[in-house]
């Protein structure tokens, strides 16, 4: 039997009946203490969106599970977005980013517009888009109350792309592109994201670029290296001030996968994770 992990909020995830159809799986709460972890053949983390509140809880939870994908390490290591630093440092594009550990104040020179987040954080909560020349107290107020929650905070500036063309998410299902979509933006000027759990923006089928799937291609190859396979990923793209495209986020740990917008992409995503538990044998 194999197990989808989500959160208590969602016992029977978002829009993936389908997969655990295919895969005859069972649903289960990370957190639930009633469940034996041990006795299903693989784990697979969905949607386990609430982790954000307890990072070091979802961690060791991890790290007990004999048989997750995608594995413990990698979700260590992708949960807390000062990964990108490692993504820049390998040579990818990747948007422009400042990590503000607690106690450190924005920066004289700001952008003309900006984005500000929390470095661990789900469904774009506490994040906000600033105009510095009249918003920038309330760009402040968000630093503090990321700051007062012990989390660092990730400065970049709002790439004005996202509103014409959306941001691209491309999916791969064994370290083999499945599909991709792209989805509308979400942040709205002067305003913090106060996404549900369950709310997504307007969201579409996507041919992707050849520039936009060279790089995905890339960004998986490269974590593959690192990591070994990966049971799942998904590459968040925007197109950049020269129209080339950057890496937003590398998903790992809880990606939506949008399998309704795909043809054949609940398959393709349950024949990786049955291969997943018969490597795992």
């Amino acid at each position: 039997m194999i197990a989808l992990a989500t959160c208590a909020e969602l016992p029977t995830g978002h829009l993936e009946d389908e997969l655990a159809e295919q895969l005859g799986a069972t649903w289960a709460v990370w957190d639930d203490p009633a469940v034996d972890w041990t006795a299903f053949a693989l784990v697979v983390v969905r949607s386990t969106w609430d982790y954000q509140y307890d990072l070091p809880a979802f961690l060791d939870w991890a790290r007990a599970v004999p048989r997750l994908v995608n594995p413990a390490p990698v979700l260590a290591w992708n949960t807390d977005k000062r990964y990108l630093a490692a993504v820049a440092a390998e040579g990818l594009p990747v948007v422009g980013t400042a990590f503000l550990a607690p106690g450190v104040a924005l920066p004289a020179a700001l952008p003309e517009e900006l984005v500000l987040k929390p470095t661990v954080s789900a469904g774009s909560r506490d994040t906000g888009r600033f105009r510095p020349a009249a918003e920038l107290r309330a760009a402040r107020e968000l630093l503090a109350a990321i700051h007062a929650s012990g989390r660092t905070a990730m400065l970049q500036p709002f790439l004005a792309s996202v509103e014409a063309r959306g941001e691209s998410a491309l999916f791969y299902a064994g370290g083999a592109f499945s599909h991709a979509v792209t989805k509308a933006a979400i942040l709205r000027p002067g305003a913090v994201a106060a996404l549900a759990t369950a709310d997504d923006p307007p969201i579409h089928p996507l041919d992707p670029a050849p520039a936009e799937r060279a790089l995905a291609d890339r960004a998986v190859a490269w974590l593959q290296q690192r990591f070994g396979p990966l049971a799942y990923a998904r590459v968040d793209l925007l197109a950049g001030p020269d129209g080339a495209p950057v890496i937003l986020e590398l998903e790992l740990t809880e990606p939506s996968l949008y399998l309704p917008y795909a043809p054949g992409a609940a398959e393709r995503f349950a024949a990786a994770f049955r291969a997943a538990a018969a490597a795992r044998r």
